[in-house]
């Protein structure tokens, strides 16, 4: 079975890519949520502990962590990237 695959070179921004018209701060806090992700796995933070240290309610935390950051200003993410270095 021979079938032809069109394959596209992406930007270096996968938001951008996808249309969205938030692109750049949505890339942003995904490369600040990678930062943090790293921290709390290197320090064996818990996502309570993470909770404290920035001030953000650990279902924020859990969220973030997760990927699932839209609903977090990335203000905040800022404070806890401070936070926990």
């Amino acid at each position: 079975m021979n079938s032809a695959r069109h394959i596209e070179q992406g930007s270096t921004n996968v938001y951008a890519d996808l249309g969205r018209a938030d692109a750049d701060a949505m890339l942003v806090k995904a490369q600040l949520a990678v930062k943090i992700a790293g921290i709390v796995k290197r320090r064996r933070l818990t996502q309570a502990a993470v909770s404290e240290m920035a001030g953000l309610p650990q279902a924020k935390v859990s969220q973030m962590l997760r990927g699932q950051f839209r609903g977090i200003a990335e203000d905040h993410m800022m404070r806890c990237l401070t936070a926990l270095e």
